[in-house]
């Protein structure tokens, strides 16, 4: 799996600014601190994690659209700085995605089938209610389309695709590279490949050479 499959829309802020903090507590003429990377800057990013040397790659943000199952997203739920800006949404659109495209390879087209002929029934049902009038069958069709459609969202593969917009930065990062580098998930391999593109990408990795 490539990087680009999971990662697009990458926008990267406050390099310059928090390379020139990490200089501060040595610093008594703060005109005289420069943005520059130094190896002192550099040993400070690539320190241990804990030891609490590396903060000033906080400040080091990192936006992107994130792609991925909704098995990976169960997992990156963990990291306590790798936040939602906007993501799409199942609970509202299930029965609108193209779900030929929409699952990981690993999906067993089978599954896809079921989920297919689950939404087309869903979408036949809804079809139908739009064209009667009377109430009482009104509320009727109304009450097995909110059954299926939870079928739909409880049914649904684990390998269905979600893009959403995050939020991160270079320290949380280098957790997760440190964690998921030879992850099961070929999701996490590829969003740590594509860390080792970023700018100074050894902060977080530290693969100085």
């Amino acid at each position: 799996m490539n990087y680009e499959e999971v990662i697009s829309r990458v926008h990267v802020y406050g390099l310059e600014e928090s390379v020139r903090g990490s200089k501060y507590p040595m610093a008594t003429d703060l005109s005289k601190v420069s943005e520059d990377v130094t190896p002192t800057v550099v040993k400070l990013a690539t320190s241990k994690q804990g030891e609490g040397h590396d903060n000033f790659m906080n400040g080091i943000i990192v936006q992107m659209d994130l792609t991925l199952t909704n098995k990976a997203w169960v997992e990156a739920e963990r990291y306590h700085f790798l936040d939602f800006v906007s993501s799409q949404s199942t609970m509202h659109r299930i029965t609108k995605f193209d779900l030929d495209s929409a699952y990981i390879d690993y999906v067993d087209p089978r599954m896809v089938q079921i989920m297919k002929e689950k939404v087309q029934a869903y979408n036949d049902l809804q079809a139908r209610m739009k064209e009667t009038e009377e109430p009482a069958e009104k509320q009727t069709l109304q009450a097995e389309l909110n059954e299926r459609y939870l079928q739909i969202l409880y049914s649904n593969p684990c390998g269905f695709r979600i893009t959403a917009r995050m939020t991160t930065n270079y320290r949380q990062l280098k957790t997760i590279y440190l964690q998921r580098r030879t992850h099961r998930l070929p999701e996490w391999r590829a969003f740590c490949a594509w860390i080792e593109t970023l700018p100074y990408s050894e902060f977080i990795t530290g693969k100085t050479a």
